[in-house]
Parts: structure tokens; sequence; C-alpha cells
């Protein structure tokens, strides 16, 4: 989208939230470019998409990264390039690199997407695969249009994005209620501790749902497509990280809930963290964003960008230096007052330490390449973090600060947080599903009572199908739930497998999640199991495109029984669900 375009959405908040990025960066083509996507959340832009249309603005000219043509590649005009750059970090970034150097997924440079070809490239976008590549085509979420565009688009020279440091997150940072203004004591009725935050991906908002009433009690404002939700240690604020790197911080005291801070940390990012270290609890935040390649710390009741901290450097192993380290899954450790950083394609773990960010003291600990996702094991000692396109689980230890083991699993691991249970030979566990394939790797995460079976794959299990993000369960549920949203099948990937914990050895059961919505068209896909504070009921999202009806599916624990379909027009593609209790203190 160029200047014109988003001036002409100045109109909105979504088009004033763009203009305070144009003016915090100079590289005014540059930023314009570099992916200002929240236009297409809503308004004009967002109904031209759903019609097939490209947002294309007035102007003509060349954008400023746009490279220049190259013998044997189709050509794109300018309007065409700054199109398929918006699409390109709203689809695929996330897995290829906003540098298309790769992750999660394959790398997409010129050299790689050149000698595949246009029509290889338009095959396998429109159809997808088993390992987890989405079926843009087939799925009516990218048109013909769209999908020759990006198959374009991929055999282009890469564009390089602007940096962005202090001075254009303090531009954008803003404090609604300053904290002398807020409550001293909580003003609603609510109950917060069985309250869902539901991502609204496409919407650019999340939902506030009662984990009883199933009541949507507020919808509030947010980045694009909110990647966590996350919880300070008193249970008050609640944190969103929006893939645009926008961080909406939002006060549960008050009547109702709204933000009181918000921020722009980057330009692409998947992580929001606390401080909850005893002494230390909601003092700090942190954001670790996917570009620039960096984490910011702030100041936790206001957001206030402290200090900031580059992530780019060597390679683990190789010793090779990456330009676009990203910053994946941060957890707060409950042992020393530290932030466990995850970076991506260094393969590195950073213990950063927040007691003095004047000397800020990091360990760094080697992993393996492409750190992604993870979670405590039930202890909150060790963090297990999914190493996805290294194939293994990184094993650290959050009190002595040190790698205990790097666990090979499946193809591309993905656990969300994972799911912790007492297996009845093996004693506690940690289980991740794959988007690689159908199994599920179990764990043993005992060293002290069981240390014959700690950190290694005791159990292999095998699921429906590749495509899977999610697996789930909680402490008072006998189930272990895997989704596959990204599998190609539309059977499998509307519904999702669920283990008995006590027989594990038996066939897994299917839940129809998708048929038990009611919704008869598209793609309907199942994604993320959420339990409420009590363990007794597990909830999940039928995600369909922006223009289709969407819900939220809830399903009895005891019985696996459908118990709620929750639908509602403003359920705008769900994704991820936190509940407030379970996210605070580290369920899963």
């Amino acid at each position: 989208m160029d200047k014109y375009s988003l001036l002409s959405a100045s109109g909105s908040t979504i088009g004033r939230h763009l203009l305070s990025r144009l003016a915090a960066v100079a590289v005014v083509g540059s930023i314009a470019l570099w992916p200002s996507v929240n236009a297409l959340a809503q308004g004009k832009h967002e109904e031209d998409h759903s019609k097939g249309q490209l947002p294309f603005g007035p102007a003509e000219t060349i954008p400023l990264d746009q490279p220049g043509p190259v013998p044997g590649v189709p050509v794109m005009s300018a309007k065409e390039f700054t199109a398929a750059k918006e699409i390109y970090f709203e689809r695929c970034a996330g897995c290829h690199g906003v540098l298309r150097k790769g992750a999660t997924g394959k790398p997409l440079t010129p050299k790689v997407t050149r000698e595949l070809g246009y029509d290889h490239l338009l095959n396998f976008i429109t159809y997808g695969s088993p390992a987890g590549m989405p079926s843009w085509g087939t799925s009516g979420e990218l048109s013909e249009d769209q999908i020759d565009l990006m198959a374009r688009f991929v055999l282009q020279d890469i564009p390089t994005p602007p940096e962005f440091g202090m001075k254009e997150m303090k531009a954008s940072w803003k404090v609604h209620v300053p904290v002398e203004d807020r409550p001293q004591k909580k003003m609603n009725d609510w109950d917060l501790d069985n309250l869902f935050s539901v991502t609204l991906r496409d919407s650019g908002e999340i939902a506030l749902l009662d984990g009883k009433t199933y009541e949507i009690k507020s919808i509030i404002k947010t980045g694009y497509a909110v990647h966590i939700s996350r919880m300070s240690a008193s249970g008050r604020y609640l944190f969103t990280t929006g893939r645009d790197a926008k961080i909406n911080l939002i006060d549960l005291w008050m009547d109702p809930p709204s933000t009181v801070a918000e921020i722009d940390t980057g330009i692409e990012a998947r992580s929001v963290e606390t401080s909850k270290f005893k002494g230390w609890e909601d003092k700090y935040a942190i954001s670790g964003t996917y570009w620039p390649p960096q984490f910011v710390i702030m100041d936790g009741a206001t957001l206030e960008p402290l200090k900031i901290v580059g992530t780019r450097g060597m390679v683990v192993g190789t010793q090779e230096y990456h330009p676009e380290p990203r910053v994946a899954a941060i957890v707060s450790s409950h042992y020393r007052p530290e932030f466990v950083v995850n970076v991506k394609e260094t393969g590195k773990v950073l213990m950063v330490d927040y007691t003095d960010l004047k000397n800020l003291k990091i360990t760094e600990i080697e992993a393996a390449q492409f750190l992604h996702d993870g979670g405590f094991d039930a202890s909150g000692r060790y963090f297990l973090v999914a190493a996805n396109a290294s194939n293994k689980v990184a094993v650290v230890d959050t009190k002595d600060n040190k790698l205990v083991r790097l666990i090979e699993t499946g193809p591309t691991p993905h656990p969300g947080r994972g799911a912790n249970f007492i297996d009845k030979e093996f004693g506690p566990v940690w289980a991740t599903s794959h988007l690689g394939d159908e199994t599920v790797a179990v764990i043993g995460t005992d060293p002290e009572k069981h240390p014959q079976h700690a950190w290694k794959v005791v159990r292999t299990l095998e699921g429906q199908g590749g495509g899977s993000l999610f697996i789930k369960t909680h402490p008072n549920s006998t189930h272990l739930y895997v989704d596959t949203p990204l599998h190609p099948d539309e059977e499998t990937s509307q519904s999702v497998a669920v283990f008995d914990i006590g027989a594990l050895d038996e066939e897994y059961k299917v839940l129809p999640i998708g048929k038990w919505s009611g919704i008869e068209k598209g793609v309907r896909r199942v994604v993320q199991g959420e339990f409420n504070k009590e363990g007794t009921e597990v909830w999940f999202s039928v995600w369909n495109a922006k223009d289709q009806p969407s819900a939220l599916v809830v399903v009895d624990d005891k019985t696996l029984e459908l118990k709620k379909v929750i639908k509602d027009s403003r359920l705008i593609t769900p994704t991820g669900k936190f509940n407030v209790y379970n996210t605070q203190h580290d369920v899963y």
C-alpha cells in the first residue's frame, strides 16, 4: 500500500495507527510498503481483497525497495509488487521469514524459487502440502489472481524492510490512562480467572468471553492477527501482541477492561511476556520481534521502551553470520529474575537478567536452529522449546541456566506450549505434535524420580496426520487433544484427535468439531484447544475465512460430547484462545 492509500485510510483507527508509523520512520517509501497490513483488516481495502481484487492505490511510482527487472523473471508493476508484499507479510513471512530464508517453512530465496519455476510455485501455493503448507487456493483464502501474484513475487529479488529503533518506538508509544488514574481495586464483577482472550485474527481485535456463561463481554481493538495473549504475574494486566508488532496493555480491573497503553515494537512480532519472579512481579514487559531482529524491555505498567537488544549474530554450530535471527517464544523464569528469549535462526536461548538494565547480563545457551514455541514442564523449572526445522526439542534448565538435552522428535515439532501429564508407565511427561507428520512425541521430564526416562522420547503416538499446530491437556483432564488445522484433507483439518491418557496404546477418538459447529460452508479449520480454569471444558476455534461465519465449540472433557457452540457475527476468524488463570500460572 502506498502513502496515498494510507492517507485515504486515515479516518479509521487503523489508518491513524499506520500514519503514526509514517511519522515515526524517515524512510516514508519503505515503511508505507513494509508492511502496513492493518489497512487490510477493515474498511475498503479488506472488501476489495475479499472479492479477489488487489488493494492498489493511485500511485504508479516504483517502490523504493523494489528490485530492478531480472532476465527470465516475470515483471511486476509497482502496484502488484506493493500488494504482493502485503500478502506475503500477512500470510507467508511467519514461516518463510521476512528475508525469505526459511525456518518453519522452506526457504523462498530467488535461487530456490527460480529453480522450482512459476508453475510449481503456483500449484504449491494453491494446493499446499501435508507437511503444513496451507492450501491457499482450495481453501478460498487467496483468489487465483492473488496466487498468480504471489508465485511471481517469490521469483523476484528480495526487498529489505526498514529498521525500527528507540526513536520510532517512542513515536508510537501512547499511555491512554496514566497509572495514577487507574482503579485501586477491581471495578467490574467479571470472573477474571475464567475469562478467555480470543484472537479475532483478521479484524485486528480480541474478544473477551466469560468461561461460564459463554457471553462475549467485550471486543477490544488490537494489532493485526494477535499471536498471543499473556497475563501479568498479578493477573491484572493482559498483554497482546499483533503480528504487526503492536502491543496492547489491557487493564482487566477497569469497567469495562480497556487498553491503557500501546506501542509498536517493530514491524513483525510474535512474543510478549512480563516479569514474574518474586519481587519483580509486573515491573517489566518484553517484546520480541521478527523484524527488526531484536527484543525490547519495557516498563510493565506503561509500556515505555527502556532497552533494545539486537539479535543478529552467528548461528550455533556453523558460526556463520545470520542477518535475520527472529525472536520467537519468550517466557518468564520462575527461578531467576530473567526472561527466557528464544532466537530462531541462530538457535540460541538467551537468559536475560532484568535486575540491571544499564548493565544488562545475558547468558547465551547454544541449542539448535529454528527455535520456535514451547513451554515449561510441570515443575516450572525446565523449558522445552521446539527447534522445529531441526526436528528437535531443546530442554533448558532455568534454575542452573544450561542446556540439558537436544531431543530428536518427528519432523517440524509445533507444540504451542505443549502438554504436561502423568504417564502411567514413564511418570511426568511433556508432549508435542508435529507439522510434518502424524506423530506425537512424548518426552520424560522427571530426572529425580524417573531418571531413566528423563529427556527421552518415551512414546510415539500416531494421530490423524501432519499439519498440527497445538496439543493440549490439563492437570484435571484424562485426555490429550491434538489439532490438525493445516492438513490439506478437509475432514482432518476440521476435527481433532483425542487420546485417553490412561490408555495411550489404544486408538484415538475423532471429534468432528467443524461439523458440530453447524457451519456448512468454508474451510472450517479447527485450531487450538484451550481449557477453562477448572479443566472441565476445552474450547476450540472453528476458523473460517473473514467473510464467512466462524465459531467457538466447547467440549465436555469428561464425556467428549458437544456442550456449547458460540456463534456471533463479531467472531471474525477466531484462532488463539487464552484462559486468564491458566495463562497466568503456566497451566498446560
